[in-house]
């Protein structure tokens, strides 16, 4: 298996989780951006937003609705951002579908 948050999943590599369930698995950037730097990632292998299809649509947004869950449990109360990379121009270097929260910082816009 090559991808590295399918052997995350799977128990192969260690990561510092914050919540699993049987559809998603979030846990700490291991170079954070942020102060709150989370990664979540859905169980099945999809190997980013383009590639995702109707039938992943109810996954996708719980994807966000965790991380909403998550930047409440963080008391991100002045706000956060979920950033979702798409191929390589845009910074996605993992191709495993995965949401990024960041929090606990002003952030700027546009970002990049």
């Amino acid at each position: 298996m090559d991808c590295i948050f399918c052997r995350i999943i799977s128990g192969d590599l260690p990561a510092k989780k914050i919540f699993e369930d049987e559809r998603v698995l979030a846990f700490e950037d291991l170079n954070p951006k942020a102060p709150t730097h989370l990664l979540l990632i859905p169980r099945e292998h999809i190997a980013g937003l383009a590639e995702a299809e109707a039938q992943h649509d109810a996954l996708l947004g719980y994807l966000q609705r965790i991380a909403a869950q998550l930047a409440q449990e963080r008391g991100l109360t002045g706000g956060y951002r979920t950033v979702l990379n798409v191929g390589p121009d845009a910074g996605q270097s993992v191709f495993h579908l995965h949401v990024h929260l960041l929090g606990g910082r002003a952030m700027s816009w546009p970002p990049g």
